[in-house]
């Protein structure tokens, strides 16, 4: 490094984000995580000893200290440590970095620690090429993610290293972290006079959703915006923290773990019949920037799959919503999402839907029955084959039902349906049992068998079994 960059790097050091002048650069500076680094605990005894025990992936939401500990391991190892980030780099800089990493083993006996950031980001082919290198020693690898690592990373890479989850930080912790920059001479502000308000802090520390980056980056705008006083003094009062750090910042990728996990929490609240739940956790979705047609979609999935026949105006209702909110959109469009929320969550629940499950598996397991001739199609070959011939009309009597052979011969007794207690099925269920009474008289059905209900895992993958054609 000649002169010219090193008084670059002084001054981008000096001139950095308060978050990055504050990046602990110690285990003893590291706040939080003390279930992962805490004294005595296998990562710090491990990044103490410079003996990495295996690759490593950390997992966690922003500002939790991914990229920190990294930058911590680098600081205390005897290894070459390399950073590649996987948003801006591909195959050609891998390359280079195992080229080097290969020299550096062989001339000079040396380890490399590779560290990726956003691991996740790479696709399966640049995953791939690293496995090689992994398993021969050639790098120890560190990936950052906070997406599951067990789904967004190749099995191959998180069967070999070892897998630490790390979470928001508690309150405590962001406190501590913001005493401390603002006790802090060298990096912080130690040197100005800066007097913050109990509630300013606190505020601060409650929007940052346990977030150390997010919260530094707010005491640094009230602090570089607030011009000082007579005295010298900056003086952060709650209206400057709350204009610093207006709205919390929600962990919320369209295609990440927290996308899945909020409208799954949603659809349960819906189905748990918690009106309140499920209002949080819409608003938690629009306030991401959720597209509303995709919570419309589950709503109208709910309507059907967790209501059902307890009360059929919910999939009318469902449908009204997401037939409203074309016309009208966004923001006056909430109203009819709202609208339906509140009624399937209030609404009697049935998931007796789940009947054509188990009809699905018979076929499935037994095969397909030819369908009895009377119920087939008259026009094309009622007098050549007969087909249709016996079959009588219901609507002939009045009360519009005739006891006659409806399921293949086999199944005669077979019950697939099984009409829940709740809202309009409980009339369903009175109607049906007069009308199966009549059909095994009718029909002579001495033996019946009511089907099980399936288990969740079993009715998943028969859904996987449905394609759009």
């Amino acid at each position: 490094m000649d002169l010219f960059e090193h008084t670059l790097q002084e001054r981008l050091s000096s001139e950095a984000p308060l978050a990055a002048r504050m990046r602990p650069r110690t285990l003893d500076e590291f706040v939080g995580q003390s279930d992962i680094v805490g004294q005595g605990r296998l990562l710090r005894r491990a990044i103490e000893a410079d003996r990495l025990f295996s690759s490593l992936i950390l997992w966690g939401p922003p500002g939790t200290g991914k990229t920190t500990l990294a930058m911590i391991i680098a600081n205390q190892t005897q290894s070459h440590f390399e950073t590649l980030s996987a948003v801006l780099a591909g195959k050609a800089e891998l390359r280079q970095v195992i080229k080097e990493a290969k020299e550096r083993r062989s001339l000079y006996h040396k380890r490399t620690i590779l560290f990726i950031d956003e691991v996740h980001r790479w696709n399966k082919a640049q995953q791939d090429a690293l496995l090689p290198f992994v398993e021969n020693g050639i790098f120890t690898l560190i990936g950052a993610t906070t997406e599951n690592p067990y789904f967004e990373v190749i099995s191959a890479l998180v069967s070999r290293s070892r897998i630490f989850q790390l979470r928001p930080l508690e309150d405590e912790d962001v406190r501590l972290i913001l005493e401390r920059t603002l006790r802090d001479s060298d990096r912080g502000y130690g040197k100005r006079d800066i007097k913050i308000d109990e509630a300013a802090i606190q505020h601060l520390i409650r929007v940052a959703g346990g977030d150390a980056r997010n919260a530094l980056n707010a005491l640094e705008l009230a602090v570089e915006s607030t011009p000082p006083d007579t005295k010298g003094t900056i003086h952060i009062t709650l209206d400057v923290a709350q204009e610093s750090i207006q709205r919390r910042a929600v962990l919320y990728d369209k295609d990440g773990d927290s996308h899945y996990d909020t409208i799954s929490a949603f659809i349960k609240s819906i189905r748990g019949s918690d009106p309140d739940a499920a209002l949080y956790w819409l608003a938690k979705m629009l306030y991401a920037g959720e597209d509303p047609r995709f919570i419309l979609r589950r709503l109208l999935i709910s309507a059907g799959e967790d209501i059902g026949l307890a009360d059929p105006s919910g999939l009318v209702v469902a449908n009204a919503a997401a037939q409203a909110f074309e016309y009208i959109g966004l923001p006056e469009g909430i109203y009819a999402i709202v609208e339906a929320v509140l009624y399937l969550a209030t609404a009697p629940k049935s998931n007796t839907t789940g009947a054509y499950f188990k009809a699905f598996k018979h076929i499935e397991e037994e095969g397909i029955i030819e369908v009895p001739n009377h119920l087939k199609d008259s026009s094309r070959d009622r007098f050549a084959l007969g087909h249709g011939k016996g079959y009588k009309v219901p609507h002939a009597v009045s009360d519009h039902f005739l006891p006659q052979q409806y399921l293949p011969t086999d199944l005669l007794g077979t019950y697939f349906y099984t009409p829940s207690n709740q809202g309009y099925e409980r009339q369903v269920q009175e109607r049906l049992e007069r009308w199966r009474a009549a059909q095994r008289a009718a029909l002579g059905i001495k033996d019946t068998e009511t089907l099980p209900d399936l288990k969740d895992q079993v009715i998943k993958e028969i859904k996987t079994k449905h394609k759009a054609r």
